[in-house]
């Protein structure tokens, strides 16, 4: 499985102007500012009124370095709702008979799956961009996953980044699965930010169809992360549950709760809305193994709370219908 795509380069930007290199370190203090003015005020959080009973699934980044298998054995034994997997070299993590059967033997559904357009694993399957992304896409169809999740294109894969918006909608279309793609952030130069991404690190503005909101790369990228749910309305698909400071140039992918970023008021939004998608939770345990089991039973906890599943469970499955067998949609 090696697919290639033939596509013809088109002029870019949508706006015919070129996009700058670099831009003040501040550019992004005004939704900085805003959210935590909000927060040091006592940011009220919304009252819990669920119409659905959104999965909180486990990411298998958030087991790293522990391998695929173990997040699967983890996420049962905890009580997870699903997994995402995010596609690395690791075999299993790009074998769909294997997928499955880890699947199968702990009773866990794939959610989703990420592709692997992050930095460290340009070298997977090649050099070319678009075959990252549709063989993710085609291991989805054949496991009948209904979404991958991928980063926007550097900005030094340059016709990659000039065909990324159409080409994604392609795909979308010729294969039925969703492509949300994902916030990002600037990469911080001293004075300076280093606009990394094409077309953006943020995708709010762009025509996808689906996108996914990671909460700690809005914390970075000083992004308002209420504000973008808002603004996306349904075409926000899926969500990326961590948290961060805001005060670092790293991706932290702390617990919620830990930084500073209105986790819990994202979830009960989004509860209250009947939201259609999924919460991934995507939490950094890589320096503390010995603890990871408990990290990840409270973030499972807190995700619930918010969520407001302490409300309806026994009356509402995860597709949100009524029922008193809530297990017959959540494993």
């Amino acid at each position: 499985m090696s697919p290639r795509r033939d596509r013809r380069a088109r002029s870019a930007p949508r706006n015919g102007a070129r996009k700058p290199y670099t831009r003040p370190n501040r550019a992004g203090q005004a939704s900085r500012d805003a959210l935590y003015k909000r927060l040091s005020a006592g940011d009220p959080r919304s009252e819990q009124d669920p119409q659905r009973r959104i999965p909180v699934g486990l990411s298998t980044s958030s087991v790293f370095p522990a391998g695929v298998e173990e997040c699967f054995r983890l996420a049962a034994e905890i009580g997870y709702d699903g997994i995402e997997v995010m596609v690395s070299y690791p075999k299993d993590s790009q074998d769909p008979e294997l997928l499955r059967e880890y699947s199968e033997r702990y009773g866990l559904p794939i959610l989703s799956l990420h592709a692997p357009t992050l930095f460290f694993l340009q070298g997977l399957w090649g050099r070319d961009a678009w075959v990252k992304v549709e063989r993710t896409v085609q291991i989805a169809q054949e496991l009948g996953v209904d979404t991958v999740v991928a980063h926007p294109p550097f900005r030094w894969q340059r016709r990659y980044a000039r065909e990324f918006v159409e080409g994604v909608a392609e795909l979308e279309a010729t294969y039925g699965v969703d492509i949300a793609v994902e916030n990002m952030y600037p990469w911080r130069l001293g004075v300076r930010e280093l606009m990394t991404y094409l077309p953006d690190h943020d995708p709010t503005d762009e025509d996808y169809a689906h996108v996914t909101v990671d909460l700690s790369h809005a914390a970075t990228a000083g992004d308002d992360a209420l504000e973008m749910i808002d603004r996306l309305g349904d075409r926000l698909s899926h969500l990326h549950l961590a948290d961060g400071s805001g005060r670092t140039t790293k991706d932290e992918h702390l617990p919620p709760g830990e930084g500073n970023q209105p986790c819990a008021e994202v979830l009960r939004r989004l509860a209250n809305r009947g939201w259609h998608g999924s919460v991934l939770l995507e939490v950094s345990t890589s320096g503390n193994a010995d603890g990871r089991e408990q990290i990840l039973r409270q973030c499972l906890a807190f995700a619930r709370h918010h969520l407001g599943h302490h409300l309806d469970e026994g009356t509402k499955g995860v597709d949100g219908s009524n029922g008193a067998d809530v297990e017959s949609d959540t494993p």
